[in-house]
């Protein structure tokens, strides 16, 4: 959410396009994950990431999405995030409305951010499906996904890809309108 922030803070047009694809890419991985953390607990049963560990083997589907949209949430190349966060950084750098210090600090910032979000991400799925194995589990709820979860996960998965590989779509029909923006708010 710190690159919205920032992608309206540069008050470049490119900053807010970046912002506004950064919401959408957001908004989508964002709910594949949620959906993705409620179907695991509905076949596990566990909460605390203490408790989980070895669920690579025995639900793989469930696995292979967690996987994939984690290093979406990460901002993977070829992946919507990464294209939002890149439009954003160009944005900051780009801005004539800040001073070349600030510039330096808010790109620091960012990279910090940059560094603990796989840090994050990658020890919550460490825990989660290759730590140690559970022992004294129910074996009943370790089923893996059916088809309607596996539909589900990767309709909203294929906007991530797509957006990723062609984001002019969404910064088509956002540029006018961030104009607009910048001409009534800021440029007058």
């Amino acid at each position: 959410m710190g690159f919205i922030i920032i992608g309206i803070g540069s008050i470049t047009d490119t900053g807010l396009n970046g912002a506004i694809l950064q919401i959408i890419s957001h908004g989508f991985i964002g709910a594949a994950l949620f959906f993705l953390a409620g179907t695991s607990y509905d076949r596990m049963r566990l909460v605390y990431l203490d408790e989980m560990g070895g669920m690579a083997v025995s639900i793989p589907k469930i696995f292979t999405m967690f996987s994939i949209l984690s290093m979406a949430s990460l901002a993977l190349p070829g992946m919507s995030g990464f294209v939002a966060e890149l439009i954003v950084f160009f944005g900051i750098i780009t801005s004539q409305k800040y001073f070349l210090m600030p510039k330096i600090l808010i790109t620091f910032v960012m990279a910090i951010g940059m560094i603990l979000t796989p840090i994050y991400s990658l020890s919550m799925s460490r825990q989660m499906f290759y730590g140690y194995k559970l022992f004294n589990a129910p074996s009943s709820y370790f089923f893996d996904s059916g088809p309607r979860e596996l539909f589900v996960s990767i309709s909203i998965f294929l906007p991530v890809i797509g957006i990723g590989i062609y984001p002019d779509f969404i910064l088509s029909l956002s540029g006018e309108k961030v104009e607009t923006i910048l001409y009534n708010y800021f440029y007058r």
